[in-house]
């Protein structure tokens, strides 16, 4: 419409054409000329407040029960027009409901006697030097503080954390407990059937308490600013590599004040050697 208002414009203005003429050449009615042009939001203005306000009122509903109940209210508004008030406001968009996490228990934060008895596990974000995302999946032994793995990449599922575990289950055996905040991987039914299956017990953390988890959370507070921080990785090779190298100084040469200034390999040394020494004759 407001090309044809233009192009009679032109007509008019540069050769001198009369306004009926002009809109008999571009195929638009005098009185289409005449009347004052009316933005669509304009147009639209009450059936935005009207639609808005039922929104509002039952959030939950789909665009039918919407139309159907402004029909029931006497909105003589045809389904197409309001359809396309409902997408331009992005109302079709999917909301995702609240997630409802069962009751959590309190546990106390206590070091294991022996290793593979509690483990803590917890997920980190970060970003490579071009602006790409990736996470880590951080697993450590609460007995000695020992770093037992840290997984690195742009996506990290159930699944892929399943795979994780069975590796270390044949390195070293797996937990009989996991200390776990309330994350979507952590609660997948793959890996929750898993965890069961494989006799390793899910300990979750209450909502909103990370300090429950106490343990991760200080490697975790570690490897950012050791690691994290410190470099500019343009690739995960880069981050896999050098957290590598970190993993090895950490459990084999950082001595640590909550061993007692021991590292994890040689807490772990001391306490096979105790072991062997209560079982030998």
């Amino acid at each position: 419409m407001q090309e044809k208002r233009d192009a009679i414009g032109y007509l008019a203005a540069t050769h001198g054409l009369s306004i009926q003429r002009s809109c008999r050449c571009v195929g638009l009615s005098r009185a289409a000329w005449y009347r004052i042009p009316e933005a669509q939001a304009d147009k639209d203005r009450v059936v935005i407040e009207v639609l808005q306000a039922v929104v509002a009122r039952y959030p939950r509903w789909g665009f039918w029960k919407y139309f159907k109940l402004l029909r029931r209210r006497q909105y003589a508004w045809n389904h197409k027009r309001v359809y396309r008030i409902y997408c331009e406001l992005r109302l079709n968009q999917k909301r995702r409901g609240k997630r409802r996490i069962p009751p959590r228990l309190r546990h106390p934060l206590v070091v294991p006697a022996q290793p593979n008895q509690i483990w803590s596990a917890d997920f980190m974000s970060d970003a490579l030097y071009g602006g790409p995302r990736f996470r880590t999946f951080n697993v450590i032994d609460d007995f000695n503080r020992e770093s037992l793995a840290v997984e690195i990449d742009t996506s990290l599922t159930g699944r892929r954390l399943i795979r994780l575990f069975e590796r270390l289950r044949l390195e070293r055996g797996l937990p009989q407990r996991l200390r776990v905040d309330n994350g979507p991987e952590f609660l997948s039914a793959d890996f929750v059937a898993w965890a069961e299956s494989a006799g390793m017990a899910l300990q979750y953390i209450q909502k909103g308490e990370p300090n429950q988890n106490a343990y991760i959370e200080r490697f975790n507070r570690t490897y950012r600013e050791e690691v994290l921080n410190v470099y500019l990785f343009q690739t995960l090779t880069e981050v896999r590599e050098m957290t590598h190298w970190w993993r090895l100084d950490y459990n084999e040469r950082r001595p640590h004040d909550a061993l007692g200034g021991r590292t994890p390999a040689e807490c772990m040394n001391q306490n096979a050697e105790s072991s062997t020494f209560e079982l030998s004759p």
